[in-house]
């Protein structure tokens, strides 16, 4: 009985080692593809073992705010809410990149002019449907609010609304691919897709990059783990992914 009572302590104790071994990170849609190429290598150099949960930035926003549970969040401003919320570590504050707005053509199609605030007036109320990451009124993807106020400053947003098209279960680059929309506009660090031409950023007049801002939670169990998986997002090492993934590391 006491030999089982012992394997058993064991198996309980290794369980929950293993546990807390496995830091939780959430991020908006921007961070997937830097996520993606840095997180084997971390987990190879640290042992540590991360679940990443990439996300809308709005909803990812107000997960923060609310206080849920993870280790490591990544935001993009404006965060005063995020600092005033006491779910997050103030000190830990850790710019990690940015990221613009481009717009994207399939691939062979002419590239619009896109040079200038009045070119992307004309160019888009030219378009006869595209499409980019669903706003929400500020809930949703990041991607998505950012290029509802550009449409606002253009003074079109309202004019723009019948071209919008999204398709429940079908991505933004694959409507672009197939010929359902004339332009697509997302993060540059979304798009993949070989069968996909980038024209460029919007101009930075009406489209500031988005920045995004690493934290560590007020509310994760191993602070210090944590701390190591923000400094690697923020290392040298980092650097490369970064502009791997057409974004401009800090």
């Amino acid at each position: 009985m006491k030999a089982c009572f012992l394997a058993a302590f064991v198996m309980l104790c290794a369980s929950s080692s293993a546990a807390a071994q496995e830091l939780t990170l959430i991020a908006p849609g921007g961070m997937r593809c830097p996520v993606d190429r840095l997180l084997p290598a971390f987990e190879q150099k640290t042992g540590l073992k991360v679940k990443a949960t990439i996300g809308a930035g709005g909803a990812t926003h107000q997960q923060v705010v609310k206080g849920d549970v993870f280790d490591v969040p990544i935001v993009q401003p404006p965060y005063t809410d995020v600092l005033q919320s006491g779910h997050i570590v103030k000190d830990s504050e850790t710019p990690l990149a940015s990221v613009a707005i481009v717009v994207a053509v399939r691939k062979g199609d002419p590239r619009p002019d896109i040079s200038s605030a009045d070119a992307v007036r004309r160019m888009l109320l030219a378009a006869k449907a595209i499409s980019y990451p669903d706003g929400a009124g500020g809930r949703g993807g990041a991607a998505g609010v950012s290029f509802d106020l550009t449409q606002v400053k253009l003074g079109i947003y309202e004019q723009m609304k019948p071209k919008v098209k999204r398709v429940q279960g079908v991505s933004l680059m694959q409507l672009l691919v197939r010929g359902d929309i004339d332009v697509a506009i997302t993060f540059a660090s979304e798009i993949t897709d070989p069968n996909v031409d980038v024209v460029g950023p919007l101009p930075r007049e009406i489209s500031t990059p988005t920045e995004l801002v690493g934290f560590v939670s007020a509310h994760t169990k191993a602070p210090e783990q944590a701390r190591t998986l923000l400094r690697y997002l923020s290392s040298a090492d980092a650097v490369s992914a970064y502009k791997a993934c057409a974004m401009l590391p800090h």
